[in-house]
């Protein structure tokens, strides 16, 4: 699925869409600094019945949020090194125990999803708009 959004509000149609889609609990997000992950993350949680207040993980690493349907947690990567450090947060006990995991700056830890199902958002933002995939 691909979209572009021109304003913050139209994260919320994204949402909408995408919602049906997701199949499975683990969701990375790619995109540069201030492409949107975390503001497309506020309008998901917010849509899968959360009421916690949704920041971006980037000093804490990982924020857990409540939902209806269970726990969410929502990484950011960024500031990880190696893989050595992505262990040392316990990230499989997470992946284990969520109805969904949201991983920001996954690329230190995409080789070792090898074999499991997941979901890809691509954020490209050009200035003007905001140009998203979905898998």
């Amino acid at each position: 699925m691909n979209f572009t959004i021109h304003n913050i509000k139209e994260w919320q149609e994204v949402v909408n869409k995408i919602i049906p889609d997701l199949k499975h609990n683990i969701l990375l997000l790619k995109g540069n600094l201030g492409a949107g992950k975390t503001t497309f993350t506020q309008f998901l949680l917010k849509n899968l019945g959360s009421e916690d207040e949704v920041n971006s993980p980037t000093y804490s690493i990982v924020n857990e949020y409540s939902t209806p349907k269970g726990k969410i947690y929502h990484f950011d990567l960024y500031r990880l090194k190696n893989i050595e450090e992505v262990y040392d947060i316990g990230i499989e006990e997470y992946l284990d125990n969520a109805f969904l995991c949201i991983i920001e700056w996954p690329e230190v830890y995409e080789e070792e999803l090898y074999g499991l199902k997941y979901h890809t958002m691509s954020i490209v933002n050009t200035g003007d708009e905001r140009e998203i995939s979905f898998e």
